[in-house]
């Protein structure tokens, strides 16, 4: 260490030989180095302040006059003497008045911090006016001049000025953490030139001070930082004054800085707890380990239960008949209730197939009257609408932000960049070496300035308007929103740090630096404009601002993308982002943004192409996503018309019985499954128009999963209907309507039974608060409900006139023409119910494989449960694009290389009173403010702070600044004087006389000037830009409603935008907590956070407990009805209730292995899939409850046959092909909720319905409610019906029968 000092003693020593010290020959205390002014420098031309340099004058400091010396103890108190001693001062009246100007600049951004803001000025004043000025500054280089007297002056040009390192450091670190309200970042990214705060030391930071070339100082001054113990000799003494440290206050009337500007006056932070670890149990998963637990826990229950039962019947192998028992109380309610149903219905459809004609026109004009309502259906495609409840809290809070800030304004955005391009190094001579990518070259930048050049220069035609629309018209203004110009739009793109002007583009300099010179281009400036964006002049040779066209600044991070750290000249990507305002959508000029963003998609699509070759260009427009949409929708539409062609088709030709090549025109039923499909487009027609005339919107979701859905249960029961009647044979002396009557009284019970089921379990799934899922339930409700009535009535009616036609032996689709009388020749071929009889059945319900298969849906089920923990919540926007779509490339590049997330407001409702002292503290996070206020809690947690007005605002207010003034005389008296004003009547007028708080009245009075107060060189902080809209203030003032940006992290999942959301609320929820406590806030205020994205992905917060709950209350109603209808049957109903439980399980676990998230979007196709559920198990269930076969296997086989074929052909078949047509469809979110998850559920309810649950109701089933004898006898359902009398006959012929397709 000794050597090191020394070392740096004769470095300095040589540097003092070299600065030609006989310009200083004398360093002593009580003399200076210059005195008085000189004028103008003439190596600066330009200067954001005057640039005038001081004389030379190596002689004794002066006595301070009474005017110094006043002026003095405002501007540089510490080197005002005691009462009884003579002031000193080597700087002149008019040296100080510059020096006070130069204060107040700096103060404007510094006063936050009261012991930054002192030793800033404190540096200044020891240069300038210190007694002492000699010991520490030696002049290097002067010009001569002449006065206009002829008098010759020396004016200093350049000096050495030797500070103590530890005073210096000192110095340095109080300021290092100022932050800037208005931007988030740090004020010493103003201060430190191109290296930022991140690069900025001590030395770096007062080079820039002394920088002739940074448009503030005056001329050049050479810092030399003394490291302690060390003497530059020649009598040089450095400068070791007092440093305030920032967590000092200046004296007892003044606080020390806040916590967000001094992290030494931060109290320690509770860091918030982390997430719990994932579930464990050791070192393995533990939902794994429990599921698995599960499974062998029932599985041990299933063989326990089993053996014992294998034991009971090898201990009794005689089988004994069945005794005959009394039926009990639920038995015979079971009865009483289905002879009541199988009468009525008996009645009811032998009176429809004896009028057939006059049924089918009151359904036709029933259905066609209520389908009218069509004309009044409106469509919801505003994702809001369909997705957030109108009283949830997120659309509540966009309410209110709306109608206090209007609307979040429109983003368009470009991303560019350059692959292949390769990367470059940079000489540059003020600044040092930096690598450039390929995408930072001047050829690039010319192109995006073109592209934005051709963009202001477009315009979009507006129909209804009938008048062109321009940039001006719709673009966001912050500093002129009344008469906006192109110049005026805030566009952030990196050709703005050269005011989107090719000429300073194209710029280039003589620089000399040091002994180096060189030349000096847009590579100098961009390096100095990244690090430091605020600046109104670089310090190379080109003197150009970094501020943007429009006058704000641009800060790289929205400019630039994919870059390492902070080294923004290697970014891959440029952002350019027009921000446009967005008007409500009953503005006239709602239109017109809509003509200017369709406009804008058409340049840069042609830029696109034009560019191809070397420029990858990704873009949106605000209008984009709903574009996209409604694109693929209309292109999606012919593969829908496919998918129901391809249904309609299998029907019309599955339906026909065909016994011979010759009575295939006879046999043939497209007639009547064109009337079948009729009805049940007639129902999703008359559903949604009743809707429609109850004022309730549709949506397309609806469009697309009703129709499905009611086509599955429809062509359900019209397969059920029509071939239980084609196996019928006509009893003797039975008329065909009669016939007709009894075979609607076997099917319609359990038609109904489903039917009922579906439409209950859809009301309750109305209950959900998501408007799009409520809106679905009601309309299949309705739907299945007409579907059912309709059936009974229209349908019926065909199957009747079909039955007639086919008699006649006329020709189907053209009656007129028939073959003759004549009978057919046998009954006709089918394979499907022969499989199952023969084949299928007796291997599944084979006495050892039964309990491979409930072994296996046991393990299904519990591998589903764990599944189901595993699928992601949430719902990408890609997903929502077809495949083709030019929005996916922009949301890779988003992804990519987006720096920053979306901005997030939080925003104060009415009821605080920001005015008192107390409400101010509790917002600001300057000196003097609460540790826990708005400002302070929300910099806890977010790594950009909240930019607020509050401490802008008392800043704007800050008497060392020149912001806030007031006209003491003339026409303007008592009014605002500008900072920019000269006026003499504004000398003395301050707004404030000493740094307070302002009263409430003075709060009043100033605010609205500070709201409308221009930014500019002189006041950095005015309020016109970044706060006029900040505010929301009624006619007398009364603050209604405020907000503070912040910036959240870059969100790229759902999962992300929902964990933001849960965290921005919490904080929230904290921050209103505080609030309430401050005196006068009433009870009723809150703060909450705002952005565009949240009334999205509130969903994602509840959907699961929603999701769980909508479908447990569907469940419900499938358990309940099948109770009651079929007479209390505890088992039967139970089975039916699990079965369909564990396809909803097994569903969403298949969900995870398809990578299908689950949504808003999967929980409408979850409760439709418990109505298809329905379908494939209650027919079963139902059957197997009112089969009359010895023993559950019998039963189970026989409902297996009987209703198994049907459910294949009616639920199974009529599913699939439509399906399968919808994997061909453009949209992703077509491929993954209507072709995958629809696919899911329709196998794994096939699986579930003739696989698991026959086998289950082979084992848990109910026994059956006859005696043995009955049962040899073939009494089949003898309840006592007399459409059911003679079915034991019919059993009988039909076994006589030959094989037949099923």
């Amino acid at each position: 260490m000794p050597g090191s000092v020394a070392l740096a003693g004769v470095v300095l020593s040589t540097l003092l030989a070299l600065a030609a010290p006989t310009l200083t020959p004398i360093h002593r205390a009580g003399y200076c180095a210059f005195y008085g002014e000189c004028g103008r420098n003439p190596e600066v031309n330009i200067s954001l302040v005057p640039a005038k340099v001081p004389c030379l004058s190596n002689t004794p400091a002066r006595v301070a006059t009474a005017s110094v010396l006043n002026l003095l103890r405002t501007v540089c108190p510490e080197l005002v003497r005691g009462d009884g001693e003579t002031t000193l001062v080597c700087c002149s009246l008019s040296q100080l008045i510059a020096l006070r100007l130069s204060v107040a600049l700096s103060g404007t951004v510094l006063s936050r911090c009261p012991a930054c803001a002192r030793n800033f000025a404190n540096l200044y004043c020891n240069n300038i006016c210190s007694p002492d000025q000699s010991l520490f500054t030696n002049v290097t280089r002067i010009v001569n001049r002449t006065t206009v007297l002829g008098k010759p002056q020396l004016a200093v040009v350049e000096y050495q000025c030797f500070y103590g390192q530890d005073f210096a450091d000192a110095s340095f670190a109080s300021c290092r953490g100022v932050r800037l309200p208005a931007t988030g970042g740090y004020a010493i990214d103003t201060m430190c030139g191109r290296y930022g705060a991140k690069l900025c030391t001590t030395q770096r930071w007062l080079d820039f001070q002394g920088d002739k070339n940074n448009g503030l100082a005056p001329l050049q001054i050479d810092f030399q930082l003394v490291p302690n113990g060390t003497q530059p000799g020649d009598a040089v003494v450095p400068l070791h004054g007092q440093a305030w440290r920032c967590d000092q206050a200046l004296s007892a009337e003044e606080q020390p800085c806040s916590c967000q500007d001094c992290a030494e006056s931060c109290p320690p932070v509770i860091a918030p707890s982390d997430p719990p670890p994932p579930f464990r149990l050791g070192n393995a998963d533990g939902a794994l380990v429990l599921c698995g637990l599960l499974f062998g826990l029932l599985a041990l229950i299933f063989i326990t239960a089993l053996l014992c039962r294998c034991r009971r019947s090898k201990g009794d192998p005689t089988p004994q008949p069945v005794p005959a028992r009394a039926a009990s109380c639920s038995a015979r309610l079971s009865d009483a209730s289905h002879r009541v149903l199988a009468r009525a219905f008996c009645r009811w459809g032998t009176l429809v197939a004896g009028h057939p004609v006059v049924v089918l026109a009151v359904a036709a004009v029933l259905a066609g009257g209520l389908s009218a309502g069509l004309v009044t259906l409106r469509l919801t495609t505003d994702p809001v609408e369909l997705w957030s409840a109108p009283g949830s809290r997120a659309r509540q809070e966009k309410a209110f932000y709306d109608q206090h800030f209007g609307p979040f304004f429109r983003t368009n955005q470009v991303i560019v960049t350059a692959p292949g391009r390769p990367s470059s190094r940079y000489e540059s001579v003020v600044l040092g070496a930096k690598n450039f990518s390929g995408v930072m070259s001047e050829e690039v930048l010319r192109a995006v300035l073109e592209l934005q050049e051709q963009l202001a220069a477009t315009t979009a035609w507006a129909p209804v308007a009938g008048r062109e629309v321009t940039l001006s018209d719709v673009c966001y203004a912050p500093l002129n929103p009344t008469e906006p110009g192109l110049g005026d739009c805030c566009v952030n793109s990196v050709t703005q740090y050269f005011q989107n002007n090719s000429t300073r583009l194209a710029m280039t300099a003589t620089q000399t630096d040091g002994k180096e010179t060189g030349t000096v281009d847009w590579h100098d400036h961009l390096i100095y404009c990244v690090n430091s964006p605020l600046s109104f002049k670089d310090i190379t040779a080109l003197e150009l601002s970094c501020m943007a066209e429009y006058g704000g600044p641009v800060f790289p991070y929205i400019a630039f993308g994919g870059y390492p750290d902070s080294e923004y000249t290697e970014a891959e990507a440029l952002i350019v982002t027009y921000s446009l305002n967005n008007f409500p959508p009953d503005d006239p000029r709602h239109e017109w943004v809509l003509s200017w963003e369709r406009r804008f998609l058409e340049v840069v699509g042609d830029f696109q192409r034009t560019h191809g070759p070397n420029l990858s260009v990704a873009f949106m427009a605000e209008r984009s996503l709903e574009d996209e949409i409604n694109r693929t929708t209309g292109e999606d539409i012919p593969i829908f018309a496919i998918s129901y062609l391809v249904v309609f088709a299998y029907i019309a030709l599955a339906l026909g019985e065909y016994t011979a090549w010759r009575r295939v025109l006879v046999e043939s039923k497209v007639t009547l499954a064109l009337g079948g499909i009729a009805v049940v487009l007639g129902a999703v027609f008359a559903s949604m128009g009743f809707l429609a005339l109850l004022g309730l919107p549709s949506s397309l979701i609806i469009l697309e999963v009703v129709p499905f859905l009611v086509l599955a249960v429809g062509a359900d029961n019209i397969f059920i209907f029509v071939q239980e009647y084609q196996q019928s044979q006509r009893e003797p002396g039975e008329t065909r309507e009669q016939h007709i009557g009894r075979v609607l009284a076997q099917v319609a019970p359990s038609m109904l039974l489903c039917s009922l089921s579906e439409v209950i379990c859809f009301l309750l799934g109305a209950l959900s608060s998501m408007p799009a899922v409520r809106t679905f339930a009601l309309t299949a409700a309705v739907a299945i409900a007409f579907d059912f009535l309709l059936q009974m009535s229209g349908f019926v009616a065909l199957v009747a006139l079909d039955a007639r036609r086919q008699e006649a032996a006329r020709f189907d689709l053209c009656c007129c023409c028939g073959m003759g009388k004549g009978g057919p020749a046998g009954p006709g071929a089918r394979l499907l119910r022969p499989l199952l009889r023969r084949y299928y059945t007796p291997l599944l319900l084979h006495r050892l494989a039964r309990p491979v298969v409930v072994l296996l849906f046991l393990f299904l089920a519990c591998a589903g449960i764990y599944l189901t923990l595993q699928v992601s919540v949430g719902l990408d926007q890609e997903l929502s694009m077809p495949e083709d779509s030019y929005m996916l490339q922009y949301f890779a590049a988003l992804n990519q290389y987006l720096a920053v997330g979306v901005p997030t407001y939080f925003v104060t409702t009415g009821g605080y009173n920001f005015s008192s002292p107390n409400g101010t503290n509790g917002i600001c996070s300057s000196a003097g403010c609460a540790p826990d206020s708005l400002t302070h809690t929300i910099q806890s947690y977010l790594a950009i702070p909240a930019t607020s007005w509050v401490d802008d605002f008392l800043d704007w207010l800050n008497p060392t600044s020149r912001c806030c003034r007031i006209h003491q005389f003339g026409n303007l008296t008592g009014k605002f004087c500008p900072s920019t004003s000269n006026d003499l009547s504004c000398v003395g007028g301050r707004c404030l006389n000493t740094t307070r708080r302002p009263t409430v009245e003075e709060f009043e009075r100033f605010l609205p000037w500070f709201l409308h107060d221009r930014p500019t060189l002189q006041c950095a902080k005015g309020g016109l830009g970044a706060y006029d809209t900040a505010l929301s203030m009624d006619a007398n003032g009364t603050i209604l409603a405020s907000r503070f940006m912040a910036y959240h992290r870059p969100l790229r999942t759902s999962q992300e935008y929902t964990a933001a959301l849960r965290a921005a609320r919490a904080l929230a929820e904290e921050i209103t907590a505080t609030l309430r406590r401050v005196p006068g806030t009433h009870p009723d205020f809150r703060v909450f956070p705002y952005t565009v994205t949240y009334v999205y992905y509130e969903q994602y917060l509840t959907v699961v407990a929603e999701g769980v709950i909508t479908l447990a209350l569907c469940l419900v109603p499938t358990f309940c009805v099948s109770f009651l209808l079929l007479g209390m049957d505890l088992r039967s109903s139970a089975a039916t209730l699990v079965t369909i439980a564990m396809i909803l399980v097994d569903t969403v676990g298949a969900m995870a292995l398809w990578d299908i998230p689950y949504n808003a979007v999967a929980l409408i196709n979850l409760v439709a899939a418990v109505g298809i559920s329905v379908e494939f198990v209650s027919h079963v269930t139902c059957a197997f409850a009112h089969s009359t076969q010895p023993g559950r296997v019998a039963r189970a086989a026989e409902a297996t046959v009987n209703m198994g074929s049907k459910v294949v052909a009616g639920v199974a078949m009529t599913n699939l092909p439509g399906i399968v047509v919808l994997a061909f469809a453009k949209a992703q979110l077509i491929q993954i909720f209507f072709f995958r998850l629809n696919l899911i559920i329709t196998l794994v309810g096939l699986a579930h319905g003739l696989i698991f649950l026959p086998v289950l109701l082979s084992y848990v089933g109910p026994s059956s409610r006859v005696s043995a004898k009955n049962m040899v006898a073939g009494a089949g359902l003898v309840i006592g019906n007399p459409c059911f009398e003679d079915k034991g006959k019919d059993k009988g012929k039909d076994k006589a029968k030959a094989p037949r397709k099923g």
